[in-house]
């Protein structure tokens, strides 16, 4: 931006435009103002609202609402000095219709990324799974274009925000506990109910393992070889790692004790000789 100073000096040339000094003054004061709202605004959203967000999505709506108050107040000031940007307006516009296209993605993952924070399908530390992309770990944080996933193995996945907003997206740390389920099978001539029985009082002595809702056990199906037993059990949310493992084990050893017989996959054969008996 230049300024052409005329020997009049209560007027100034800006961009083609005659602007009085006083109207600069004005707009100088308005603009240090804006920043003066801008910074009241923003700490009080950082001290009364902030609180209750994730701490990236606090930051990036901080500078968010701190820049864009900023943005505002400027825009304001010059549209006041009468000041005609339709140059620079058609210029930006076809520079930002050149930059556009070149960068849809990054624009889709910034809005993306925003309504993530607002919509808050999970918050730091949460265990997610995405089944759309195999995905599941524990989520680190939601940026402005990309959200972090640290996966079992230790390492770290940078997911593009606008996969994560366009997936179905499940929160295994969404409630306080959860549901273990586990399949086991038993020989069609063992009985059911004592199975049944067996496999509960198993599973009820395992630690953690909540009375309410209390252990359930389903026939699930009459497969091939034997009939499916399906175990289903709640637990604290944060103790699958003290269950899950060893549930099967301890099932197991309760049926061995009780004589219960696990089937293993088995064929029956029938085959005829010369004289056209079968056997």
């Amino acid at each position: 931006m230049v300024f052409d100073i005329f020997s009049d000096t209560s007027t100034i040339n800006v961009l083609g435009t005659q602007v009085s000094v006083a109207s600069l003054v004005i707009g100088a004061i308005i603009m240090v103002a804006g920043v003066v709202v801008a910074r009241i605004i923003s700490t009080l959203f950082k001290r009364y609202f902030a609180t209750n967000l994730p701490g990236n999505v606090a930051t990036n709506l901080h500078k968010l609402i701190y820049y864009g108050i900023i943005i505002v107040t400027l825009l304001a000031v010059i549209t006041s000095q009468g000041i005609d940007l339709s140059g620079l307006m058609v210029a930006g516009g076809i520079f930002g219709i050149v930059i556009g296209f070149a960068a849809q993605s990054v624009v889709s993952n910034l809005f993306s990324g925003i309504f993530l924070m607002f919509d808050r399908p999970a918050k730091t530390g949460d265990l997610i799974e995405i089944p759309q992309s195999n995905t599941y770990g524990r989520l680190m944080d939601i940026t402005i274009f990309s959200t972090r996933i640290k996966l079992f193995d230790g390492s770290i996945m940078r997911v593009p925000n606008e996969k994560i907003f366009t997936s179905e997206i499940r929160n295994v740390s969404g409630s306080e506990v959860r549901r273990l389920e586990v399949t086991l099978g038993i020989a069609y001539k063992e009985d059911i109910d004592h199975a049944i029985a067996v496999i509960k009082k198993a599973v009820s002595r395992l630690p953690y393992v909540l009375r309410e809702p209390k252990p359930e056990v389903w026939t699930e199906q009459l497969a091939d070889s034997g009939v499916n037993l399906k175990v289903l059990t709640w637990i604290p949310r944060d103790e699958w790692d003290n269950v899950g493992p060893i549930l099967l084990k301890e099932v197991k050893k309760d049926i061995d004790d009780a004589g219960i017989e696990i089937p293993f996959p088995q064929r029956v054969v029938h085959y005829a000789n010369n004289q056209g008996e079968t056997r």
